[in-house]
């Protein structure tokens, strides 16, 4: 049984350790931001995240207000 378990997190270590090699052992090392919003491809495209896109949509005044603020009624 210790045969498996030792190896096992003996890999799992040096599994993590080479996945943050960036971030633990440079100065302004920083995990990449996992935010929609923040990536350069996506903005591209115009997409954002759902929170944003919903704070968006709410400012936005809706058709059937404008006809209802007009005098034209």
């Amino acid at each position: 049984m210790l045969n498996v378990i030792i190896p096992g997190i003996v890999i799992l270590f040096i599994a993590i350790l080479l996945m943050g090699v960036r971030v633990f052992f440079t100065k302004e090392g920083k995990f990449p931001s996992l935010h929609i919003g923040d990536s350069k491809h996506l903005q591209e495209r115009g997409i954002h995240c759902a929170t944003s896109q919903d704070a968006e949509m709410s400012r936005r005044e809706s058709p059937i207000e404008k006809l209802l603020k007009s005098d034209n009624l």
